[in-house]
């Protein structure tokens, strides 16, 4: 159900997520939704870990592929260029749903987990400042990125990582 909630998300946004709207998109009654998610705030909990669980494992295979001797800065500055092009729509989803614990409590330690896979995995190709603060680039770059119309240049890009790696 929670990749139900994920597409019912991306359709409507999060402040339209209902049961009964999940339970028709994963093609189950409504009280199968309301059974195993008591509020809306444990659906939007399970959607949001089942995207930082995806998005994780996504960057995981990305980071085994990655050559031991490459530029990570322009790695980097091509994965950016991807999650908000041919992947446009689902980072847009996934910031959605992790906005939403700007208002949910119940929704910010699953955020903070998926801030924290993020940095720890950065940190593996450099320290655990340094990822932590690449993190908070990565993911600023996307936040921006998909308010606007035109994709940021892959030049300025790669150059924001490397001042940031100090290279």
């Amino acid at each position: 159900m929670a990749r139900a909630a994920i597409d019912v998300v991306a359709e409507v946004g999060v402040e339209k997520l209902t049961h009964r709207r999940v339970a028709a998109a994963a093609g189950v009654p409504l009280g199968s939704t309301t059974y195993y998610f008591k509020t809306l705030d444990d659906l939007l909990a399970s959607a949001l870990r089942q995207a930082a669980d995806d998005d994780v494992e996504h960057l995981r295979t990305w980071a085994a592929g990655l050559d031991a001797g490459g530029d990570l800065a322009e790695a980097l500055a091509e994965l950016v260029l991807h999650y908000l092009g041919p992947a446009r729509a689902q980072t847009a989803v996934e910031h959605q749903l992790y906005i939403a614990a700007l208002h949910r409590p119940a929704l910010q330690h699953v955020s903070q987990e998926w801030d924290t896979a993020l940095a720890d995995l950065f940190a593996g190709y450099t320290d655990a400042g340094t990822g932590r603060a690449l993190s908070v680039l990565f993911c600023g770059w996307q936040l921006q990125g998909i308010v606007r119309e035109q994709l940021p240049e892959r030049r300025e890009v790669e150059a924001s990582f490397r001042r940031q790696l100090g290279r």
